[in-house]
């Protein structure tokens, strides 16, 4: 519809000025199935000084009745600008071959969004900007009405006609991983013509922002959260607010119980990388892990472990260090403090490609060689481990592959289609280069 004076255009239904002063509220409820016709559900509020607030609250409650009965249709409106936006692009095909998901309907019991106002003791449209992420509601009303959302399991029976993209999550936008893991993303939302887009939830949380209640405010078909400790409170917000999620890499426990995820088998990749040093004949093995809040930073650490107990070697606590992040500056100063000990370790596994990097100047530093002197092992496969000198050993992550399960886990719930299973865990592959060899090779 055309924004034509006295039309308000919103972001799901539309209120209207008539020549009397008076409002009419007009929601879309989905096609007929007699007529196959579009249906509309409206309403007129008398013109007076309050009718925009009650228009407003008309509106609300018009969506939630529409929610309760419109049926399946198909979700192909354009979403906003972003990597690859498609001029149009309709939802994902289900298995079964219909298009689109099923809206899902309130069931007897569960609570209304007029109910959630009640209690929280606010109007629908201050709960309806809560799940939108809109502004004009103060912090602590925000607050109340999130937590009763969460007390009482409240989900919107249809979300309307969502935003046709993906977006994806980053807690910092390592470049490296980043790059691989968008274009697996990428491949499987393009052959459902849906554009892809990403957040820096930490840039945002710099500056300030609420990167969660952009989430809500953009409406994406689903969202992938990469690297990201998400709150049990962020979750219940997006659940709420019916948005799919996936989380890819989780960092931490909770709420993985609740939320598909995508990973890599990072204790086998942190056994195979200290086992192969082992095979070399290394015995002083040190480690430099990530920071072991992260769950892939842990796993790496007891696969590694693991191995070396398994060899009769053992962790020596003194050639175990822990990085604040996984950054070539932490490879760089552990390592030199790990090259100070007498004797010095003959071989590093590093938590990733970054530290063992860090690692590879600590050696220069020093004046040793790799792999002469040290081996040196990274994480991840970055593509600089073909590039340095000498080529480094690393243990693969399957980062596109990732991006691309995570992208059809969660296109699959955009449809409500069940998941086989809701943790996915893809191999790793440790790859030999030159900056491995047995301890006084030369």
């Amino acid at each position: 519809m055309s924004d034509e004076p006295g039309r308000h255009r919103r972001a799901r239904g539309e209120i209207e000025e008539l020549p009397s002063g008076s409002l009419r509220v007009r929601v879309y409820a989905g096609i007929d199935p007699v007529s196959k016709r579009r249906r509309y559900l409206t309403r007129t509020v008398p013109a007076g000084p309050g009718a925009a607030e009650a228009a407003e609250t008309v509106r609300a409650e018009l969506l939630d009745t529409a929610g309760r009965q419109r049926r399946p249709s198909v979700r192909a409106q354009a979403g906003p600008a972003a990597v690859g936006s498609p001029a149009a692009a309709p939802v994902p095909q289900r298995t079964d071959g219909t298009a689109g998901a099923e809206r899902r309907g309130r069931r007897r019991g569960e609570h209304t969004l007029t109910t959630i106002a009640r209690l929280a003791d606010v109007s629908v449209p201050t709960v309806s900007k809560v799940l939108n992420g809109r502004p004009g509601v103060a912090a602590q009303t925000r607050s109340r009405v999130e937590a009763l959302l969460r007390e009482h399991g409240y989900r919107r029976p249809e979300l309307g006609t969502p935003s046709a993209i993906v977006d994806v999550v980053f807690y910092g936008m390592q470049s490296n991983l980043a790059v691989a893991i968008m274009h697996g993303v990428e491949q499987v939302a393009g052959e459902h013509r849906l554009a892809v887009g990403f957040t820096d939830a930490r840039r945002q949380l710099s500056q300030g922002r609420f990167w969660s209640r952009d989430l809500l405010a953009r409406r994406p078909t689903g969202v992938i959260a990469v690297h990201l400790g998400f709150t049990s409170e962020q979750h219940a917000l997006l659940r709420a607010s019916a948005i799919p999620l996936v989380v890819l890499d989780p960092t931490d426990e909770l709420p993985l119980h609740t939320v598909p995820s995508v990973t890599a088998t990072n204790w086998s990749g942190g056994f195979e990388a200290a086992r192969h040093l082992l095979d070399l004949g290394h015995r002083r093995i040190a480690v430099i892990t990530g920071p072991t809040e992260r769950l892939c930073a842990r796993a790496r650490l007891d696969g590694a472990r693991a191995a070396m107990e398994a060899a009769g070697v053992g962790l020596e606590p003194r050639l175990l260090r822990t990085g604040t992040w996984f950054s070539f500056e932490d490879g760089l100063s552990l390592g030199q403090d790990l090259l100070r000990l007498n004797p010095t370790p003959t071989a590093v596994l590093c938590g990733n490609d970054l530290q063992a990097l860090g690692v590879y100047e600590a050696a220069r530093l020093t004046g040793r060689r790799i792999p002469q002197d040290l081996s040196v092992v990274g994480f991840d496969d970055i593509p600089h481990t073909r590039l340095c000198g000498p080529t480094m050993t690393s243990v693969q992550q399957p980062l596109t592959n990732m991006g691309a399960a995570a992208a059809r886990m969660v296109l699959a719930l955009a449809t409500n289609q069940r998941l086989p299973q809701t943790r996915v865990e893809l191999a790793t592959t440790l790859v030999v280069r030159d900056s491995t060899a047995a301890p006084g090779a030369w």
